[in-house]
C-alpha cells in the first residue's frame, strides 16, 4: 500500500537534510509515521511538506520518503501554484491513500483540489474556523485595541490582525471539510463541528500516538518541585496565560512559594520595541494584580526530552486555554502522570474526567481555577490518585500498536469503499 501524508511541519529527517533545527511542534506525527511503517512493512510511506527552497525536491534515503514543495507566497492565502506540485507527486508516487494532517493551512486545500477527494482522508488537529471566535481569550476588544504596540503597527501584526488571518484560514478550512468524503477525529467536539460543516462525510475515530519520551517518564510526588505550575504554551491569548495571572493572587495567599513555569521564549522580558500588544496587556494585568515577574519563569523552547522532564518535575500541569480540540499537552501530561487542571472547553472534556483523571473548571472562573490548583497543592492523596488514574487511561488511549492498527483499518476501509463505488 502506497500511503501519502501531507504534513504542516518538517519531519526530523528533512531537517537533517536541510541542516536546520527540527520544529518543537508536530513530533507526534513523526512518531506515528515511523511506527506505522515499523508495524506494517508492506506500506510505502511518503510525506509531503512545504519548505523554503525554490524547486520540488525528493528525498528517498530514509525509511520514509519525502517530497518537498517550495513554499511561495506564505501560508496565509490560497496559492494555486501549489496544485501542479501535488499533481506531479500523485502521478509519480501513485498513492493508494492520501492522508492530509490538519486543516488550518490553505496548502491542504490545494492538495485536495489537485488530487481530488477519492481515497483522501483529512485528520482534524484543531479547527481554526472555530478557534478564531475565541482568539482573544475573553479579553474585551476595547482592551485589545487599547494595548496595540509600535511593533504591532510596524509589522501589521496586532491581535486583531492575527484573528483576521485565522478567520481567513478558517474559510479555506471550511471549504476543505465541505469537499472531503472522509475525516479522522478523536473527540466529540471535532465530530460535532465537522458534522455541522459536512454531514455527508464519514467520520473515523482514531487516537494519536505520542512521542516516545513521554511513555518513559513517570511523575512522582516525592520528586517534583512542590507548588510549581507548568504551562506548555502562552504566546497568544487563546492559550490563557492571563487567566493564571489573575488566579495567582488567590493561590499566593495560601501558597506564597508558588511559581509558574512556561515553555517557550520569554516574550515579556524583551526590549520595548519588540513587545506586542498582548505583552503590554499582560504587563498591565500583572501590575493590577500585584503579581511580580519572578513568579513567571519562561523556559525557552523545550525539546521532547526536556518537555517530558518538565512534566515529571512540576507539581501541577495547567491547560487554561479558551478553546482546544484534544490538547497534546494534556495527553502528554497524563501519560507522564502529573496531576492536570484544565479549562472545560472543546474536546478537553473527552481527555479529562473531572475528579478522576484531572480537575476541570470553566474558563472564565478564576476563583475555581485557583481553588483546583490549591486542592492539589494541599492534598497529596488527591494528587496521587489523579496521577495514577490519568496515567492508566492515557496508556490505553495512546497505545501505539492499537492506534497504528486502527489507522491501517481506516485506510483499508476507505480503499475498499472506493473500489465498490467504481
Amino acid at each position: 500500500m502506497n500511503v501519502l501524508w501531507l504534513s504542516n511541519v518538517l519531519f526530523p529527517d528533512v531537517c537533517k537534510e536541510l541542516n536546520i533545527i527540527p520544529p518543537s511542534v508536530g513530533g507526534w506525527m513523526y512518531s506515528g509515521a515511523t511506527l506505522l511503517i515499523d508495524l506494517n512493512p508492506s506500506i510505502k510511506l511518503a510525506v509531503v511538506c512545504l519548505y523554503s527552497g525554490d524547486k520540488l525536491k525528493y528525498i528517498d534515503n530514509y525509511a520514509i520518503s519525502y517530497f518537498l514543495i517550495p513554499e511561495t507566497g506564505g501560508n496565509q492565502s490560497y496559492n494555486s501554484k501549489l496544485e501542479k506540485y501535488f499533481k506531479i507527486i500523485k502521478e509519480n508516487f501513485k498513492p493508494d491513500i492520501i492522508h492530509i494532517h490538519g486543516t488550518e493551512y490553505p496548502h491542504s486545500l490545494a492538495c485536495l483540489k489537485a488530487c481530488g477527494s477519492n481515497n483522501v482522508v483529512v485528520s482534524i488537529q484543531g479547527l481554526v474556523s472555530i478557534y478564531s471566535n475565541y482568539y482573544f481569550g475573553g479579553i474585551q476588544q476595547k482592551e485589545v485595541r487599547k494595548n496595540r504596540s509600535i511593533r504591532d503597527f510596524i509589522r501589521n501584526d496586532s491581535l486583531l490582525q492575527q484573528q483576521n488571518r485565522m478567520k481567513q484560514r478558517g474559510a479555506y478550512e471550511i471549504e476543505l471539510i465541505k469537499s472531503v468524503k472522509h475525516i479522522i477525529g478523536r473527540t466529540s467536539w471535532d465530530l460535532s463541528n465537522t458534522w455541522a460543516i459536512n454531514s455527508n462525510s464519514t467520520y473515523h475515530f482514531c487516537n494519536e500516538t505520542l512521542r516516545s519520551s513521554f511513555y518513559k517518564k513517570q511523575w512522582d510526588i516525592k520528586k517534583c518541585q512542590k507548588y510549581s505550575i507548568f504551562l506548555s504554551q502562552a504566546h497568544y491569548p487563546i492559550k490563557g496565560i492571563h487567566q493564571i495571572i489573575q488566579a495567582l493572587p488567590i493561590i499566593l495567599k495560601h501558597f506564597p512559594q508558588t511559581k509558574v513555569y512556561v515553555a517557550g521564549n520569554d516574550f515579556m522580558n524583551t526590549p520595548w520595541y519588540r513587545k506586542n500588544g498582548f505583552t503590554i496587556y499582560l504587563e498591565k494585568l500583572m501590575l493590577q494584580t500585584n503579581v511580580s515577574q519572578d513568579k513567571l519563569i519562561f523556559l525557552g523552547t523545550l525539546n521532547e526530552n526536556q518537555m517530558a522532564e518538565q512534566y515529571a518535575s512540576s507539581h501541577v500541569f495547567l491547560c487554561p486555554s479558551a478553546i482546544e480540540n484534544s490538547p497534546n499537552s494534556v495527553c502528554e501530561a497524563q501519560i507522564v502522570g502529573i496531576p492536570c487542571v484544565a479549562s472545560y472547553v472543546g474536546g478537553t472534556m473527552d481527555m479529562i474526567q473531572d475528579e478522576e483523571t484531572g480537575l476541570l473548571y470553566r474558563f472564565e472562573e478564576i476563583a475555581l481555577l485557583a481553588k483546583q490548583i490549591c486542592r492539589i497543592f494541599s492534598n497529596d492523596e488527591l494528587a496521587i490518585s489523579l496521577s495514577e488514574k490519568a496515567n492508566e487511561v492515557a496508556l490505553i488511549r495512546h497505545n501505539k500498536i492499537k492506534n497504528s492498527s486502527q489507522l491501517i483499518s481506516i485506510y483499508k476501509q476507505i480503499i475498499n469503499e472506493s473500489i465498490l463505488d467504481l
